[in-house]
C-alpha cells in the first residue's frame, strides 16, 4: 500500500480521536524549506503556495499550482486536487468557509520540531487570506496530531526501519574487516560511506568517528586524528532505506601488542553501558514516560560511580533520525513537554548512552527498538561483546 496514503488515512483517524476538524498544511518552495509533514503524508515537492486539507470527516484535498497538479492527480492520495494559476488565497478562504472547522491544526510548535514546519511568513500570509473571518481564532498547534501520526508506526514502517538498522549492522561488519591502526577518522568514515553505497543506500546522518580520546563524542565531524593501538574506536552512524532511518553506535578496541586483553576499566564500562541498555529497554512499554525511563539509566550510573550523560537516553526515529514527539530524557527545559508524552505501542526509539574514559575513548552504544507491550524489541542485532582489533 502507498505509505503516504496510509498515513493520510491514519491522520483522519487521529483527527477524530482528538476532535480536530481540519489539519491544514500550507507550504511553498519545498526544495528550499520543506515541512516535515510533506514526506510523511504528501509525498511530492511543490513550488508555488500549496494547501493540503485533511478533514475529520474523511475528506482530503490538495490545492496546488497548476504545474504541480499532475503529480497529485496521478498519486491518487487525495480525494480532490484543485489546481490554481494566479492566486490561491481566495480559493483557500472559500474552501475553509465551506468546511467551517471549529479547530484548525497548523504545523507550529514550541516543543516538537517535527510539528513546526509552517514558516512565520506563510502563517502571516494565511492570516491575511482569512482576514475578516472567524478562522484565525480557531488555529491550534498540530503537535498532538503530529506526535501520534509520526509515532504510531505501521507494520510496513517498522519493517523499513528494521531493514535500515540491519543494513547499518551489515555495514559495520564489513567495515571492521577494513579497519586497522594508522587510519584517520576521515578515512574510516569514508569506508562506512563506501560500504553503504555498495549496498545501495546512503547515510541517515553524517558519520561520527572518534579515534580514542583524541576527539570528543557528540556531533563533530571526523578529523585527521589517527587510530592507534590503545584507542577505543567509537562510531555513530545509520542508513536510510526507502525513506526510513536507522541510528546506531558501535565500538572496537585496538589492542596494544603488550596487552593480553583490553583494560579492565574499559571492559567494566562496556558491561555497564550494555547492562543499562538491557534494563532500560525493558521499560519501553505503552504508557511509560520518557523521564522515568531516563532516570533509571542515570541511577544505575550513579550507583556504580560513573558520571551521567548530558543528553537524552533516546529519541524517536522514522522518516528522520530525530523523528520528533516523545523523548526518553530528563525534565530539562530544552526537552519541554516531550519527556512526559506517554509512549505508545509501535513507537520506534533509540536507546543510547556512554562513558568517557581518559586516554581510551568514549564507551558509547546505541540501539534501535520498537515499543511493545512486553518492552522494547530490538530491530537489529545488538553489540553484545567488545570487538578487539
Amino acid at each position: 500500500m502507498d505509505l503516504n496514503k496510509a498515513k493520510i488515512d491514519q491522520a483522519i483517524g487521529i483527527l477524530n480521536e482528538l476532535d480536530i476538524d481540519l489539519w491544514l498544511i500550507f507550504c511553498r518552495e519545498t526544495d528550499m524549506m520543506a515541512d516535515p509533514a510533506l514526506d510523511l503524508v504528501i509525498g511530492h515537492k511543490v513550488v508555488w503556495q500549496s494547501a493540503f486539507f485533511i478533514c475529520k470527516d474523511g475528506d482530503s484535498i490538495a490545492m496546488v499550482g497548476n504545474y504541480d497538479a499532475s503529480n497529485f492527480e496521478k498519486s491518487g492520495r487525495f480525494k480532490k486536487v484543485i489546481p490554481y494559476i494566479e492566486d490561491c488565497g481566495k480559493e483557500i478562504k472559500k474552501l475553509i468557509k465551506k468546511i467551517n472547522p471549529n479547530k484548525i491544526a497548523l504545523n507550529y510548535s514550541i516543543d516538537d520540531t517535527a510539528a513546526d514546519g509552517l514558516s512565520h511568513g506563510m502563517y502571516l500570509m494565511l492570516c491575511d487570506y482569512l482576514k475578516g473571518t472567524k478562522f484565525p481564532d480557531r488555529f491550534i498547534s498540530s503537535e498532538n496530531l503530529m506526535s501520534l501520526l509520526r509515532g504510531r508506526k505501521t507494520d510496513e514502517e517498522i519493517e523499513l526501519v528494521s531493514k535500515a538498522a540491519n543494513l547499518a549492522t551489515d555495514c559495520w561488519d564489513k567495515t571492521l574487516k577494513e579497519i586497522k591502526p594508522g587510519l584517520s577518522e576521515i578515512a574510516i568514515a569514508h569506508i562506512i560511506e563506501r560500504n553503504f553505497a555498495r549496498s545501495g543506500v546512503v547515510n541517515s546522518l553524517a558519520t561520527i568517528v572518534n579515534a580514542g580520546a583524541k576527539t570528543s563524542p557528540g556531533h563533530g565531524s571526523p578529523t585527521t586524528a589517527i587510530l592507534e593501538p590503545g584507542d577505543l574506536l567509537h562510531i555513530d552512524f545509520g542508513a536510510i532505506y526507502n525513506g526510513y532511518c536507522s541510528d546506531i553506535q558501535r565500538l572496537a578496541y585496538v589492542k596494544r601488542d603488550s596487552e593480553p586483553q583490553p583494560p579492565d576499566e574499559l571492559t567494566k564500562a562496556f558491561k555497564m553501558i550494555h547492562d543499562i541498555i538491557t534494563e532500560t529497554a525493558k521499560l519501553y512499554k505503552p504508557g511509560a514516560k520518557g523521564y522515568r525511563i531516563d532516570a533509571v539509566a542515570r541511577e544505575m550510573l550513579k550507583n556504580n560511580n560513573y558520571p551521567v550523560y548530558q543528553h537524552a537516553l533516546g529519541h524517536q526515529i522514522g522518516r528522520s533520525v530525530h523523528d520528533g514527539a516523545a523523548i526518553i530524557g530528563p525534565k530539562w527545559k530544552r526537552y519541554g513537554a516531550t519527556v512526559s508524552i506517554p509512549l505508545e505501542e509501535n513507537n520506534i526509539f533509540t536507546v543510547e548512552l556512554g562513558i568517557e574514559l581518559d586516554n581510551i575513548g568514549y564507551v558509547g552504544l546505541e540501539e534501535d527498538l520498537v515499543v511493545t507491550k512486553e518492552g522494547g524489541r530490538f530491530l537489529c542485532p545488538r553489540q553484545n561483546e567488545l570487538v578487539v582489533i
